[in-house]
């Protein structure tokens, strides 16, 4: 049944749930269930549960649990969330740090390193930033930089985590745009790097202008060279050859996401064996962490794909494709609209809780003035 007055109040009612701070995965799945009864409402119905978007939401949870491609994200989750437990990432940011001593803002430098590096044993933001803010942040502060320069390095270098490969969003972009997580991981490497890479160039250009926001450090704090080495060697070579392991058979063609996955994941497990730091406490959190996030993402892909059909056949596709073939853009012009939408949509997606808050308040407000 098309009726593209309901989808487009569809769209909003979803819109305004968000923005009231409720979770998208379990809004676009109720959505979708609730639009989707009266789409599909049917007078021959013999129960309240004879509707086809029972069917349809039954068969949407079949295909993402049948679906090979996003076996890589709970192996990529336990890698990165057993690495930043194992203590291995403290590590290696105290040796980088000692190893780039005589370079300006060496802290930075090492945290935006750190970040590159432990982005390509995770693939999700939330993770890096969480430990690097614990990690690099007081280190910095303590050492006396500037507490903006500091936070702008630890949220930027955090952020890399959603580009370079293994990105849990470039997995889960694959399996939505049908697309080869292959080809989604290549392309994406050489911006990865190439915007790591400016973070570092514009914090050591930042702090030769202006050495007060990045204090060298001093030279009685700066061990022996053959014990930098020491460290660099113990903290970096481990992970960086399970990077390239892993990375370097998904490149290659030799091995799926999955299996470099799964071979990453054994070989976290094995660095914290050897690192001493193999605990039940930390194996315990990881596997529930792992649980948590993959089961929201697949929440979330259930909700998206429930919500997307219903929408679909109300007709709101149809809406919005008109739409914008009638605004006659150049690709360039589509793309730029493209992007200033998701960063407006992603914008309230983080003020979600500010805009909650405010509702709140006028509700408050609103009943002190009534009674």
């Amino acid at each position: 049944m098309t009726n593209p007055e309901i989808a487009i109040m569809m769209m909003g009612v979803f819109i305004l749930f968000v923005l009231l701070g409720f979770p998208i995965a379990f809004t676009l799945l109720a959505m979708g269930v609730g639009f989707g009864y009266y789409a599909y409402f049917s007078k021959d119905m013999s129960s309240i549960f004879d509707n086809r978007i029972f069917d349809l939401v039954v068969q949407n949870t079949y295909s993402v649990m049948d679906n090979h491609f996003l076996t890589a994200v709970p192996l990529f989750l336990f890698m990165g969330y057993l690495v930043e437990r194992a203590g291995i990432v403290a590590r290696l940011f105290n040796s980088i740090r000692l190893a780039s001593s005589g370079l300006p803002a060496s802290m930075a430098v090492a945290a935006l390193v750190t970040c590159t590096l432990f982005s390509t044993a995770t693939g999700i933001i939330g993770a890096v930033v969480t430990l690097m803010g614990l990690l690099a942040w007081p280190a910095m502060v303590n050492a006396g930089y500037d507490k903006r320069f500091a936070s702008g390095i630890i949220c930027s270098g955090g952020c890399l985590g959603i580009l370079i490969p293994p990105s849990i969003m470039l997995i889960v972009y694959a399996v939505i745009a049908e697309l080869s997580p292959l080809r989604l991981f290549a392309a994406a490497m050489l911006p990865g790097l190439l915007l790591a890479s400016l973070y570092i160039i514009y914090a050591i250009t930042l702090a030769y202008l202006k050495p007060e926001i990045a204090p060298k450090p001093k030279a009685e704090e700066i061990p022996p060279t053959n014990k930098i080495l020491r460290e660099v060697l113990v903290s970096f070579v481990p992970l960086f050859t399970l990077i390239i392991l892993v990375l370097g058979t998904i490149l290659a063609g030799i091995a799926t996401p999955a299996e470099a996955a799964a071979v990453g994941a054994f070989g976290a497990l094995i660095m914290s064996y050897f690192y001493k730091t193999l605990k039940w406490k930390n194996f315990r959190e990881s596997v529930f962490l792992t649980a948590k996030t993959s089961a929201m993402i697949m929440w979330l892909f259930i909700g998206s794909w429930t919500f997307a059909s219903v929408f679909s056949y109300l007709g709101g596709h149809e809406v919005f494709e008109q739409f914008f073939k009638s605004m006659d853009l150049k690709p360039w012009q589509f793309l730029v609209i493209t992007q200033i939408i998701i960063f407006f949509t992603g914008l309230a997606l983080r003020v979600d809780r500010d805009f909650n808050n405010f509702c709140s308040n006028i509700f408050t407000f609103v009943r002190i003035i009534w009674y």
